[in-house]
C-alpha cells in the first residue's frame, strides 16, 4: 500500500489576498497532487474556511495536459493531530520531514524497498511561505512527537520537497541527502532538477511544473514554501 501525504498550512492567511492565497502557491498546492500522482492521497490540513475554498476553487481550475495523473487530494480545516485521531493514524508511522531530524531520508521509510518492520504510512510537510532567514516554524509540528526524518542541508520548497520524498520512498531513488544541494538557491535548479554531490551531480528531473514553472506562470520567480 502506498504512504500518504499531508501538508499541514501553517500560513498566516495573507490580509490583502482575497483568496487568502498567492496565485503561485495555489499553483504549487495544485501541482503537489502531480507531483505524487494517481494511486493515493494528499491531505491539506488546518485550513481556514476561506483557504477551504480558495483550494477547492484552485483543484477545479483545468491544467495544461501532463503525463501523469493527479492523487486524490482532502482539505481539512482539522490539524493533523486531529484528523490523525479521528481516522486512527499511529502518530510514530507519521514520519515529518524535518531539517533538523536526526536522519535522513530512507528508501526504507516507506517500506516499499528492503525490510522495515514498521514503515511510515503518512510524510508530513509543513506548508509554509518561505522565510529568510528561516525561522523554524516546523518547531510547532517537531514538538508533537512526530519522528522526522530530513532531506539534507539545502532549504527547498514544499513542492520540491514533496516530490523529492515520493522519489526516494516510493521510486527507490538514492540521493546521497547529506550532500543534496539546490543548483539555483533554495528552489532547486532553475530547469526543474535537484542536483545530487553523493552520485556525480547527477541531475535528478522532478515532476513536470516545478517552483520555477508556477513563478514563470505568473511572470515572477517565487520566494517558495519552505521548510524552514
Amino acid at each position: 500500500m502506498r504512504a500518504e501525504y499531508i501538508i499541514e498550512h501553517m500560513e498566516e492567511d495573507e490580509p490583502e489576498a482575497p483568496a487568502h492565497f498567492p496565485p503561485w502557491a495555489l499553483l504549487e498546492y495544485r501541482h503537489m497532487l502531480y507531483h505524487v500522482g494517481e494511486g493515493t492521497t494528499v491531505h491539506f490540513t488546518a485550513l481556514s474556511r476561506a483557504s477551504l475554498d480558495a483550494l477547492h476553487e484552485a483543484f477545479r481550475q483545468p491544467l495544461p495536459p501532463l503525463t501523469q495523473k493527479p492523487a486524490r487530494f482532502e482539505l481539512h480545516a482539522e490539524s493533523v493531530t486531529t484528523l490523525a485521531q479521528q481516522r486512527g493514524w499511529d502518530l510514530q508511522r507519521i514520519c515529518l520531514l524535518d531539517p533538523k531530524a536526526p536522519l535522513p531520508l530512507s528508501v526504507r521509510d516507506a517500506g516499499l524497498h528492503g525490510s522495515n518492520p514498521a514503515p511510515f504510512t503518512h510524510f508530513l510537510f509543513g506548508g509554509i511561505l518561505g522565510d529568510d532567514p528561516p525561522r523554524d516554524r516546523t518547531a510547532s509540528l517537531r514538538e508533537l512527537g512526530f519522528p522526522g526524518r530530513h532531506l539534507g542541508s539545502v532549504q527547498m520548497s514544499t513542492d520540491t520537497a514533496l516530490g523529492v520524498t515520493k522519489r526516494v520512498v516510493e521510486d527507490g531513488l538514492r540521493l546521497g541527502l547529506d550532500e543534496l544541494r539546490g543548483m539555483d538557491g533554495a528552489d532547486g535548479a532553475s530547469d526543474g532538477c535537484v542536483w545530487t554531490g553523493r552520485v556525480g551531480g547527477t541531475a535528478i528531473p522532478l515532476p513536470r511544473g516545478g517552483p520555477d514553472d508556477l513563478g514563470a506562470a505568473h511572470g515572477t520567480r517565487h520566494a517558495g514554501y519552505h521548510i524552514p
